[in-house]
């Protein structure tokens, strides 16, 4: 864990990177570009001729990407990284978040300390990161986009953690869109469904002993998982949503990322009763 502001990129500040032909470069701050989504998401952003810093605890490789070490779950190092980069910047324009942790565990022998990391980096990180960049954003306007996810809308069985903080994402994005509207900053949701990256062998699966009678049922909603999302959607993908998000003049408040997800959902509000909904994520699980 960081303890410490460090700039990973030697030499060049933010700033030396602002102009390009006399122009002023918008620079977008992303949390968690050192890999998935968030570094697919910088490459296109540097591709479109912003100016891109992460914040991360491992740098993002890309070139011309500054990085900032900062531990979204530690102390206030977000914070200050967020107060260095607005004092180096002049045209600070937008926020991404993409952090993220998950863990595949039964409610009932979940370990408080798991759960309570869980939700300081899915959410309050993100609150945190929302509630550092709104003085420097109001002054010109600008965007925010959290990526949070389709679990935020389907309970994802025995990851029931991960599903109520993007249940929780989803609604502060809703909340922070009114507040921030007159002020011309544009908050939304982008919710991926399943997605081929790291994240998936990153999660935080229980063993037997600590799922005791819930063990075979986790086992298997884990595995569904981690299929779901390694023949899903490229991160590359759900990154080119994300920066047209941050370059459309009339964002979206949510976006569900791909044709299924966007029906799905859809048919969920307005079609298919509860009960039906669950029974259909059961069986998505192995339940």
């Amino acid at each position: 864990m960081e303890n410490s502001i460090k700039k990973s990129s030697p030499a060049k500040t933010v700033a030396t990177e602002q102009k390009t032909n006399g122009n002023l470069k918008k620079t977008i701050i992303i949390i968690g570009a050192s890999s998935g989504i968030g570094y697919e998401t910088a490459l296109r952003l540097v591709g479109r001729g912003f100016n891109v810093v992460n914040i991360s605890r491992t740098p993002c490789a890309l070139a011309r990407v500054k990085n900032y070490a900062a531990d979204v779950a530690a102390g206030d190092t977000l914070e200050k990284a967020i107060r260095q980069i607005a004092a180096e910047t002049e045209n600070l324009y937008g926020l991404v978040y993409c952090a993220g942790f998950s863990m595949a565990a039964p409610i009932e022998y979940a370990d408080e300390k798991d759960y309570r990391y869980l939700f300081e980096v899915n959410f309050f990180g993100a609150l945190r990161a929302i509630k550092s960049v709104i003085p420097y954003l109001k002054k010109r306007g600008g965007r925010i986009v959290l990526v949070s996810s389709m679990g935020g809308t389907f309970p994802i069985a025995f990851d029931s953690f991960y599903s109520s903080s993007k249940a929780a994402v989803d609604m502060l994005v809703k909340s922070a869109a009114i507040e921030l509207d007159p002020y011309n900053i544009r908050v939304s949701s982008v919710q991926p469904g399943g997605t081929s990256t790291g994240f998936t062998f990153k999660r935080k699966i229980y063993g037997d002993e600590d799922n005791h009678e819930y063990a075979a049922k986790v086992k298997r909603a884990a595995a569904a998982l981690a299929n779901m999302e390694q023949g899903g959607m490229s991160a590359g993908e759900v990154a080119r949503e994300v920066v047209e998000v941050l370059c459309n003049k009339k964002p979206p408040l949510v976006l569900q990322c791909g044709g299924w997800n966007k029906f799905y959902a859809a048919a969920a509000r307005r079609i298919l009763p509860e009960r039906t909904a669950q029974y259909i994520n059961k069986k998505a699980y192995k339940q």
